[in-house]
């Protein structure tokens, strides 16, 4: 079936590859809104704390395109696409997202959160560097994925052990009225729109990337990367404009421990080579993350707890800034 669909997207022209990637990409995002929704609903239901929610839950659902795009790339031979996607998200989301909605509104912090699952946040970051390094082969390996795999249930297991210890009330968050059965059904049929919105995108990116004479790994990192954080960036922005400012700090905190633990975990795990780290990987996407990362922690650090909007403005500088020395 995938054979086919390449055959037959390989006849349409560059402009028509565009409008497949635009349109899958807000199916991608789309399905995981519906994800997203319901799987809030049914925390709420559950009474699981807002803090959770957004470090877990939330992160759980839009990490879901990374997640399956990241995993197909590599299953096809493509583990470049597969890491860039990552660690293009994690950029996205550390800089771009947040300081957006610092600029939309007020964006505040939860000590309880950045004091856990924040240095987790960092330590994820700077764990993929690690396992990434030349001295190590220069690849994410197999074993490395199970690794940041079993790392991962750790980490839901004791973000559930935490959220047993929290007194936070989540009464402002409105539950759905609908019974358990439609929310499971409608989170069943926005995972099945992800994955399907996935199996076109992979296709069409590469095709595209080879007519335009770009490396997969930067496209990975920059377009892809963006199409997959939508769910993020809807989520943050919405969870700011309804005063939960910790709803969006815990869901990008969350997203980027998983986009390494998960994403890079459950790919390099499918793939007895491992993922293969792009020369340029080094020199600007290493980097550039690391940076956002400690500003952000910097940032979500302070006496304030809350992120400015100057705050705010020096992250979405810093992406700003990478995205013109990918395209330089």
């Amino acid at each position: 079936m995938e054979e086919l669909l390449i055959h037959h997207i390989s006849d349409y022209s560059t402009l028509v590859l565009l409008v497949i990637i635009a349109i899958t990409l807000y199916t991608l995002s789309k399905g995981a809104d519906i994800l997203v929704d319901e799987a809030v609903s049914l925390s709420v239901h559950w009474g699981v704390p807002k803090m959770i929610i957004g470090a877990t839950i939330v992160s759980l659902g839009t990490t879901l395109p990374e997640a399956t795009v990241s995993v197909m790339a590599a299953v096809n031979g493509n583990p470049d696409l597969a890491l860039g996607n990552a660690v293009g998200s994690i950029i996205c989301d550390t800089s771009l997202i947040i300081g957006i909605s610092s600029l939309l509104g007020e964006l505040k912090v939860d000590p309880f959160t950045i004091r856990r699952q924040g240095k987790l946040q960092l330590g994820a970051g700077l764990l993929l560097i690690l396992a990434s390094m030349p001295f190590l082969g220069g690849y994410v390996s197999q074993f490395a994925g199970f690794v940041f795999l079993a790392l991962l249930a750790t980490y839901l297991i004791m973000s559930l052990h935490w959220s047993k210890g929290s007194t936070e009330s989540d009464e402002e968050i409105e539950e759905e009225e609908s019974s358990v059965f439609i929310q499971v059904t409608k989170m069943i049929a926005g995972i099945i729109l992800i994955i399907l919105s996935s199996k076109v995108l992979i296709p069409t990116v590469e095709i595209t990337a080879i007519r335009v004479g770009v490396p997969q790994s930067i496209i990975a990192a920059t377009l892809v990367a963006f199409g997959t954080s939508l769910p993020e960036l809807v989520t943050a922005i919405s969870s700011v404009r309804k005063g939960h400012g910790e709803l969006a700090i815990g869901n990008i905190v969350g997203a980027d421990i998983l986009n390494v633990l998960f994403v890079v975990g459950a790919s390099a795990s499918v793939t007895r080579g491992g993922l293969l780290v792009p020369n340029e990987f080094y020199t600007l996407q290493f980097p550039v993350m690391a940076v956002a990362l400690l500003v952000f922690r910097y940032l979500s650090t302070r006496k304030a707890n809350m992120i400015s909007k100057v705050g705010g403005s020096v992250l979405l500088l810093i992406y700003v800034g990478y995205l013109i020395m990918n395209y330089l």
